[in-house]
């Protein structure tokens, strides 16, 4: 257990952060599932700018790496432009 105040409240602000981080890169991944089992090139088109901006966002604040970011990024970028209609 924690004796100093300050390891006290890092332990309870690190747990809070661990929360928020489990839940934003959850909902990335349920994003990036349902975009690559869309079929249909128009609809995948307009979830794409909405999926690459949750990306970045999470990259800037550290939960995914930013290479990582920038691999799905250019992985969702091909898979959507080789589909058909």
């Amino acid at each position: 257990m924690a004796n100093h105040k300050s390891s006290i409240k890092r332990i309870r602000s690190n747990d809070a952060k661990r929360l928020t981080n489990r839940y934003q890169a959850k909902t990335m991944r349920n994003a990036l599932k349902d975009l690559r089992e869309d079929e249909n090139k128009k609809t995948a088109s307009e979830k794409l700018p909405k999926v690459i901006s949750m990306l970045d966002k999470l990259a800037k604040k550290n939960v995914i790496h930013k290479n990582k970011a920038a691999n799905l990024k250019s992985k969702l970028a091909k898979k959507i432009n080789a589909l058909k209609k």
